[in-house]
């Protein structure tokens, strides 16, 4: 199965981007990840079995592209979280706290929080999208959930 590149650029573009800023930490660089991602799928003759298998891939070429760059020597000019986050919408204060707490934690927790919560994937699609083992990713979970709640509850504990 292939679909059309510019449907699925406008269908995932910003799910690549916000993958690909977790590992990144770097709007520009999330930026070029995702665009990797999508030119990647455009030139690859690939056959996919379906569209979530398309956007299982297509988000881990670009969490791979992400964390290539970021591993560059010459990655510069990085853009401040705050600044980042002023360019999101939250329903609520909360919400934007738990964001922020969430690109607070190491990124092997980050990254597992963000596939399972904000992109809605289960354990074992996580398992597949980064080449983890179902009790690795359930693991980093857990992990990361102790310390958003170890977190998050010294924030609270403060206000």
């Amino acid at each position: 199965m292939r679909m059309d590149t510019q449907a699925l650029a406008e269908t995932y573009r910003d799910r690549l981007f916000a993958a690909a800023f977790q590992v990144s930490g770097n709007a520009a660089d999330a930026e070029d990840a995702a665009q990797e991602a999508l030119l990647r799928y455009h030139t690859s003759e690939k056959q996919f079995e379906s569209e979530q298998h398309i956007r299982a891939w297509l988000l881990r070429v670009a969490i791979n592209c992400a964390k290539n760059v970021s591993r560059s020597f010459f990655r510069r000019n990085t853009v401040p979280l705050e600044a980042y986050m002023e360019t999101l919408e939250f329903d609520s204060g909360e919400s934007r706290e738990i964001f922020r707490e969430v690109m607070g934690l190491p990124e092997k927790y980050r990254l597992v929080i963000h596939l399972f919560y904000y992109e809605d994937y289960t354990v074992a699609e996580i398992r597949r999208i980064l080449g983890l083992t179902e009790s690795n990713v359930k693991v980093r979970l857990s992990r990361g959930r102790q310390l958003l709640k170890k977190n998050l509850q010294e924030v609270w504990d403060d206000e």
